[in-house]
């Protein structure tokens, strides 16, 4: 069986298995990544971007290598072997049903009216300081967290498995990961993280870019998502969040950014779609999440089309 459909059957199955399953409890291989590259950080920090550099090669090179070792160890076996390895990389490294059980968890705790317990919950969702945070502020939070996070947790991840299969799965999710654990700004790692930081957004761009575009394709306010893209995202300080949060702004009518805090430093961002949207709504969680899932299934239809065009066109030229 051709690669192109090794992926699309695969990558089906994988997110499948997300939306029943979802993240297991324990032993989920994205902790056990985490671990070993907490692991080598111990072994190598310094205050020094060379070192940081190191360790992005080494964990994100070892995440590729593991992909590359699966692969080749069934490339020769037949092709359920190939769409089963396949589907597991992709369960593995996408988040996107426990992105929105965590959502819909604070949702439903800021329209019962227990703010504590939203509190409480969205540090699984975003690094926000939620002591900080009035309900609106707190379901303004959640939205962004499900928009960037639809790129970052999902869509990404298909875009290089599409682009490299196994070995562009692990490697996307590696990159992400690293960058969450040492890719912030903090004194620690404003050296250090640097190298973690810049390849996440590198890999991220086209990601970003295509779930941007589904959001415009699937979000109910087409036009409006448009406007908010071209006008707002460049004013973002994330080059791959911005298109993604001022898309998903302008496709549910709302406006994002603004002051927020991180780990006790605020900081003031940019209004996105701020002229036409409208303070963020309980009930847009659920729209959000909504949204997410549509933009999901948009991104890996068009990376299996474009997989499968590019396959047509190399046996076209031999």
């Amino acid at each position: 069986m051709r690669a192109d459909r090794v992926f699309a059957y695969g990558a089906t199955a994988g997110l499948i298995g997300d939306r029943i399953l979802g993240d297991p409890r324990r032993g989920h291989p994205v902790a056990a990544f985490g671990r070993a590259a907490a692991a080598v950080e111990g072994a190598l920090w310094r205050d020094d971007r060379a070192r940081g550099l190191l360790h992005t090669l080494v964990c994100a090179g070892g995440a590729a290598a593991v992909g590359a070792l699966g692969a080749r160890a069934v490339r020769s076996r037949p092709a359920a072997a190939r769409i089963a390895l396949t589907a597991a990389a992709t369960w593995a490294v996408v988040g996107g049903t426990s992105l929105g059980r965590e959502a819909r968890a604070i949702g439903g705790a800021l329209a019962a009216g227990d703010a504590e317990v939203a509190r409480e919950r969205l540090p699984h969702l975003c690094g926000r300081d939620p002591q900080a945070l009035d309900e609106q502020q707190m379901a303004r939070a959640v939205v962004e967290s499900v928009a960037e996070n639809t790129s970052d947790a999902v869509v990404g991840a298909l875009v290089w498995g599409a682009v490299a299969g196994v070995p562009g799965l692990l490697a996307f999710r590696a990159v992400n990961t690293l960058d969450a654990m040492v890719g912030h700004k903090s004194p620690r790692y404003l050296r250090y993280g640097w190298a973690s930081a810049r390849l996440d957004d590198l890999a991220g761009w086209p990601g970003a870019r295509l779930t941007a575009l589904a959001a415009v394709a699937a979000g109910p306010d087409r036009r409006g998502a448009v406007r908010a893209w071209r006008a707002d995202a460049a004013a973002h300080p994330s080059p791959n969040a911005g298109p993604v949060e001022a898309s998903f702004a302008g496709a549910l009518g709302v406006r994002l950014g603004g002051t927020l805090s991180y780990g006790g430093r605020i900081e003031h961002r940019a209004v996105l779609n701020g002229e036409r949207g409208r303070p963020v709504e309980v009930a847009d969680i659920e729209r959000a999440v909504k949204l997410s899932r549509r933009v999901t299934w948009l991104a890996l239809g068009a990376c299996v089309a474009v997989r499968s065009a590019v396959a047509m066109t190399k046996r076209g030229r031999a």
